[in-house]
Formats: structure tokens, sequence, C-alpha cells
């Protein structure tokens, strides 16, 4: 048998990559974390992690220890709750992968009263349209725009959002007025850069307009957006990014509009990793409470 107190280690280890940052977070000499770690190792005969210049780094064996630790860690936490009628403080690292308009639109600004209730719970937000494998534990939680079909994944719906035609005041004062589709035709646009999208759902603008005169591109979603609000040209926006901006006006807002859904998957054995879950209630309510905005 292996000595389970080891465990605490090799996950605070694993959280934070370095000895001196886990024994720190352990308040411990780091020697005692590298100590442990050896012991567990040589318990279990499997090496649990690789060095390299710039940290610690799970291997194979560590990947699969990994959910089996956390789940002792949240059942470990839920028995002192129940026996002592004290909540455990919830702790340790979690990372979201999610695209950048709601990453850093929305997520990003609520942060502050996720803190409020969990302190010792570190955020880590990739917000980007790369693909990230939950599988590979590339990130923890994943926002995309569809129910997987594979793997060994829990999701639910966590609201639908709202893209619509959008032009800075400036721009359409300064251009043929727009009474309809038709007048569409003598304006200039802004986009995205097709060859560069990787997910369907991401092509809303090809598919919504015919022939568009774009005269800027970018990958970068508030890149596009301060163009917009600049005065380059009309685009696609969220509306939870214009909505409450005085200096964008909606254009044919009943006629052209883009409807697309979010939802929250977790990797079935982080389920129920108590600092996991409270990130998952947190996102969910977040995003269902600002359901209107979401919606434009």
């Amino acid at each position: 048998m292996y000595d389970w107190n080891d465990l605490r280690y090799f996950l605070e280890l694993s959280r934070q990559g370095k000895l001196v940052k886990a024994a720190l977070r352990l308040q411990v000499d780091h020697t005692t974390v590298s100590r442990r770690i050896a012991s567990l190792e040589k318990q279990l005969q499997a090496r649990l992690f690789d060095k390299s210049p710039t940290g610690y780094q799970l291997t194979d064996a560590g990947m699969r220890l990994l959910p089996m630790a956390e789940k002792i860690e949240s059942q470990s936490n839920h028995l002192y709750q129940t026996l002592s009628g004290k909540d455990a403080r919830l702790s340790g690292t979690v990372r979201i992968s999610t695209s950048e308009g709601i990453g850093a639109q929305v997520i990003a600004r609520h942060i502050g009263e996720f803190r409020l209730e969990h302190p010792d719970i570190e955020i880590e937000l990739m917000a980007d349209t790369r693909r990230t494998s939950l599988s590979k534990r590339e990130a923890d939680i994943a926002i995309t725009f569809s129910r997987p079909e594979s793997g060994r994944l829990k999701g639910w719906k966590l609201c639908d959002y709202r893209l619509k035609l959008y032009g800075s005041s400036e721009y359409l004062a300064n251009h043929i007025k727009i009474t309809s589709i038709d007048d569409l035709t003598q304006h200039e646009f802004v986009s995205y850069i097709d060859d560069l999208i990787e997910m369907p759902e991401l092509r809303y603008f090809e598919s919504t307009f015919k022939n568009a005169h774009v005269v800027f591109r970018s990958t970068n979603l508030n890149a596009q957006y301060n163009a917009i609000r600049s005065g380059v040209g009309l685009g696609l926006v969220h509306c939870f990014m214009a909505a409450n901006d005085p200096q964008m006006v909606a254009v044919l807002p009943d006629q052209i509009l883009v409807q697309r859904s979010f939802w929250l998957m977790v990797h079935e054995d982080l389920r129920d990793v108590a600092r996991v879950d409270a990130v998952c209630r947190f996102i969910t309510q977040l995003l269902r409470d600002n359901e209107p905005l979401m919606m434009g």
C-alpha cells in the first residue's frame, strides 16, 4: 500500500508545476515535496513527473493518477464538511477553454465575483478559437458551440446568443443610408480570415452575406470590433459586446441576425471534483442570468 497523504503533494505539484510553488502552498520545504513525490513514485512503481527547465510535467502514469487523486481529495473535503459542519475552502487551479468573445467580454469581467466566494481557486482562461482536448487535459472545462458526439465528456447547454450587423454612428452618418438588404452592396465590411477559421459554427459571415466588399479581416475578435467601432465598415458583432456601446448601431436588426449556442463540457473524471464543479456552476449561472444581454 502507498501512503495516501503523499497524494496531497502529488496534486499540488501537478497544479503548480514547480517544487517551490507547491511547497509554499503546502507550507513545507521544497525538499519535503521532492521527497514525498519520490516516495509515492517508489510505492506505485511508476514515474509520475518529467522534470524540465520549465518545471514538472505529468507523465502518462501521472495523467492517469490525477483524476483518481482529485476524486479522493473531493471526497475528503466532503467528509470534512459533513462531519464538522464547516466548509472546506476549495483550492487549486481550473483551466477554462473558451472563445475570445465570451471569455474576454463576459467571464473575465465577472471573475471578481467568483473570487469573493472562492479566493483560493486560481482561474486560467484560454480565450481563443483553437480546438482544445479535454481528454488530454489541455483544459479542465471547455465552452463550445455544440454538444460533443463522442468521448468521456459531460456537458449541458448554457445559453443561446446572437450576432447582429453593426456599424458605428459615425460610419452610418457618412455613408449611403441603409433601408434594405440591397443597400448593403454599396457598403464596406469587416470580417474574419476565412481559411483560419477551424469551427464551422464560426463561419457565419459568409453564410449571411454574398459578395460583400470586405476591406479588413482579422482572426482577433477585438480587432474586428475596434475596426467597426472606428468606422472602417459594417460587421457582424456579438450582441453582448455591442448592445451597451452608444457608438455602435444595429443595422436592419429584424432582418439580419445570427443565432448560435454555448455549451459547457467537462471530462467525466473531473465532473465531481469540487473546485471544477464550483467553476462549472458559476459559469452556468452567469450566462443564464445574462440571457437578455446574450440575445441582444
